[in-house]
């Protein structure tokens, strides 16, 4: 078989969402190729409309229900176990994809022989093909034959994994299970999906439809939500270890964990959470500073992260009640200028 592509389902069932993304992937014009969605143990009706689909075209269509909500990774790990293609693609169960995006993806990895290939990715509110707001998902010079440089640049900048197909016996022969129970579990084995390929390949052109609405894991954020992203952090760390690359990508890996862990987790926790906890951010502040002493003078950090950002970060770190303070007097004011601003 040529291509599995694995959907994880949970609590999709409402505004026509899951048809429109399964509608996408039947539709598909690549030969020879399954799709199998696990329903996350979902309390909506989302599993009968899988049924109906795996009624309607049971030579490609696998409906499976895990008994056991596992979140994202769980339900993928069942679809990699159940995939018999030669190459695995992803795809969240909100957005949909091109008719001949994963045709076009093989034959550019098959004809240069990579086994990694991805494209780019279009932001849409609508159900629509209409192109939206396109976003690089990678960079030209990423592509080919994968050396230190290219992959130094794949960490720093791997994009989404649901934009790319990756090789079976890759993923297998690597042991490349995704966490279980937690949230960004793309981000704990991002790093080891791309650089433990030899060869990628990408096709500068959106294929892939990112649905913004508020109920998707991006747009949700709660204490759990941060809690899981920093523990993506550490698994990240931990998969670069066990694989072998620490050692030559550390400072690399260094950046993307602090902003992953730490930089992304703090601000999203101040802005987004009602009640924030004194202890959690400084708990956070000195877990960040254990596992990386000299984070900000990384290079990357230096380079990459905003000038205010790192001014709220020393603050942090000499004193987490000072910059809580701060940052709600700051937070409250700048939503009062908002308001001013719409009023006049």
């Amino acid at each position: 078989m040529k291509l599995s592509i694995i959907v994880p389902v949970y609590n999709m069932a409402s505004d026509g969402k899951l048809e429109y993304c399964l509608d996408s992937l039947i539709g598909q014009t690549v030969e020879d190729y399954e799709i199998i969605a696990v329903d996350d143990c979902s309390t909506d009706h989302s599993f009968e409309i899988l049924k109906r689909y795996e009624a309607r075209f049971p030579e490609k269509f696998h409906a499976v229900h895990s008994k056991v909500n596992k979140h994202q990774g769980g339900a993928k790990n069942i679809g990699l176990r159940m995939a018999k293609g030669d190459w695995i693609g992803f795809i969240d169960s909100d957005d949909w994809i091109t008719n001949d995006m994963y045709e076009r993806l093989i034959e550019k990895a098959e004809s240069a022989g990579a086994d990694l290939a991805g494209c780019d990715y279009c932001l849409t509110d609508r159900h629509s093909m209409e192109t939206g707001q396109v976003v690089p998902n990678n960079k030209k010079s990423q592509s080919g034959i994968l050396d230190r440089e290219k992959r130094a640049s794949l960490i720093l900048d791997g994009g989404s994994l649901v934009v790319k197909i990756f090789r079976r016996s890759m993923i297998i022969e690597n042991g490349l299970w995704f966490p279980e129970d937690i949230f960004y579990e793309d981000n704990a084995l991002g790093n080891s999906y791309l650089v433990l390929a030899k060869h990628f390949e990408y096709i500068e052109e959106p294929m892939y439809y990112y649905y913004q609405h508020d109920t998707s894991t991006v747009h949700t954020i709660s204490p759990k939500r941060c809690e899981d992203r920093m523990e993506a952090g550490r698994l990240m760390l931990e998969e670069a270890k066990r694989h072998g690359y620490y050692g030559e990508f550390e400072k690399e890996l260094e950046y993307s964990f602090t902003l992953l862990f730490y930089v992304n987790t703090l601000f999203t926790y101040m802005a987004g959470v009602d009640k924030t906890r004194y202890r959690f951010v400084k708990e956070m502040g000195k877990e960040i500073k254990r596992t990386f002493p000299d984070f900000q003078d990384n290079p990357y950090y230096r380079e990459r992260t905003h000038a205010e950002e790192k001014k709220l970060i020393r603050m942090q770190q000499r004193s987490t009640l000072f910059f809580m303070l701060y940052y709600k007097l700051l937070w409250a004011y700048r939503k009062w200028k908002k308001g001013r601003g719409a009023k006049s």
